[in-house]
């Protein structure tokens, strides 16, 4: 049976969307029970392989969809117990044969079908103790913790972005002191990351007032330390890693904002200016008394491997090991979140553009590490499910990246209440594949609710939480 979970208001889901019959077909809202395409059936005739409807509330029954193909006979005699004498089911969506089966027996209740706009009988539900409501109870003290948990992460995301900020404003005035606030936020991140037995990457949900500069270095920061944590780098240098990594763009300081906020392309002079923002950034690292391997972080975050990068142009392993990762966060990140967001890829697209078109810019051996912990459909990234249901990835476990947690559409859950499946319980359910945004109807959008800019977070699960209490 589907694991049910559920998801914090956080994520502020809106409105329903479409199903797909299948995966390879396009995107439409599926028909409400009423509709002429469903007939009533015996519930002693139902079989494996009938697409069903069930005309209960959500939490009235023990399914993680009011509607599915039966595909085993638990979910058949788990249907059988509920206590109803009939439900509808589609035949253009259940196996041929079994519904060709079913309507040649002779059932009465196969061939009537309510009159547009009649009212359906409401079947009787399930007893309120009955193993199979049980079993949903139990399911939702996981929905408590769910949504407790995403607040928990919520509130740390949002701590540790306004520290960032604080801090950076401390760097002309104090320097060694906004050093030393970001070693201490770093440290207790580290602390977190390595201790933790198991490490879940989320999307966040709406940006929590900040100005971008800082959830970028947030977000490349993250990643970047998810990384060193897959390297099973020492803790001195993860420490190191982060303050770099959250500090990378400190010479955008120095580039006025006419250049930075610019949308039109810039000019050669001011293109030349931007890009001098590392060597900005690693002045005044100095003045901060920044470890060397932290100062080249700053100096070299947009070196590419192939010599491509600037502004030195350094190529290979000219460039740090920690510089070289910072790279690849820091390039993910802006193709995820740049400065025109029309331009912004999926990051499911992202993550194909660096590997397919742009590999020469990357160290291949920490490339494939960033991949994989991000798994093939990394949170943030719209899905078709193997059912036909669309969803969005919300978290990825780094030990299992192929098993993410995805929040899925479905019309009959209030958005609040949005389901969460964790496809590492699921055996017969898995990701289809990855969908653009535009390839789903607008409502589909609405009740996922992807960040207009994605921000990511972790869950630590050994208990700690990353970043300062809020």
């Amino acid at each position: 049976m589907w694991t049910i979970l559920h998801v914090s208001s956080v994520l502020n889901p809106t409105a329903p969307v479409g199903m797909r019959d299948n995966e390879h077909s396009t995107p439409r809202t599926h028909h409400h029970p009423s509709m002429p395409d469903t007939l009533w059936i015996d519930t002693q005739q139902l079989r494996v392989g009938l697409y069903v409807h069930l005309n209960l509330g959500w939490l009235d029954h023990p399914f993680a969809f009011s509607h599915f193909k039966i595909t085993t006979e638990e979910q058949l005699a788990t249907l059988r117990g509920l206590g109803l004498t009939r439900v509808q089911y589609s035949p253009e969506r259940s196996d041929e044969a079994v519904a060709l089966a079913v309507s040649a027996q002779p059932n009465p209740a196969a061939v009537v079908t309510p009159a547009a706009g009649a009212e359906v009988p409401t079947p009787p539900v399930a007893p309120a103790l009955s193993p199979v409501m049980q079993a949903k109870q139990a399911l939702m003290a996981q929905i408590r913790q769910r949504r407790e948990t995403a607040e928990r992460i919520e509130r740390a995301f949002v701590a540790t972005a306004r520290t960032i900020r604080d801090t950076e404003r401390l760097i002309y005035s104090q320097p060694e002191v906004a050093l030393g606030h970001t070693t201490e936020l770093v440290g207790r991140i580290a602390d977190s990351i390595l201790t933790a037995p198991d490490m879940v990457i989320q999307v966040m949900g709406e940006k929590p007032g900040g100005e971008e500069i800082y959830l970028h270095s947030l977000n490349v920061a993250t990643l970047a330390m998810m990384v060193a944590r897959e390297l099973r780098l020492p803790k001195e240098l993860v420490a190191t890693l982060g303050v770099g990594a959250l500090l990378h763009d400190i010479g955008k300081h120095e580039v006025p904002d006419r250049i930075l906020k610019k949308p039109e392309p810039l000019s050669p002079a001011e293109r030349h200016f931007l890009e001098q923002h590392p060597a900005y950034g690693a002045n005044m690292a100095q003045r901060m008394n920044l470890p060397p391997a932290g100062l080249a972080i700053i100096a070299q975050h947009h070196e590419f491997h192939d010599g491509s990068g600037y502004p030195a142009q350094l190529k290979g392993e000219a460039v740090g090991l920690l510089s070289r990762i910072v790279v690849i966060t820091n390039h993910f990140d802006r193709l995820c979140n740049p400065p025109v967001l029309d331009d912004a890829l999926t990051p499911h697209e992202a993550l194909s553009l660096m590997f397919a078109r742009l590999q020469t810019k990357f160290d291949p051996a920490l490339l494939k590490v960033f991949i994989h912990c991000m798994g093939v459909y990394p949170p943030g990234t719209i899905v078709q499910l193997s059912n036909g249901a669309v969803g969005m990835v919300l978290s990825v476990n780094t030990q299992r990246p192929l098993k993410p947690v995805v929040l899925v559409y479905d019309a009959s859950v209030p958005r609040d209440e949005a389901i969460l499946l964790d496809m590492g319980t699921e055996d017969k359910l898995h990701i289809g594949k990855a969908l653009r945004p535009a390839q789903v109807p607008r409502e589909v959008l609405n009740y996922l609710s992807p960040r207009m800019h994605l921000s990511y977070y972790f869950d630590a699960s050994s208990g700690q939480t990353a970043g300062p209490a809020p």
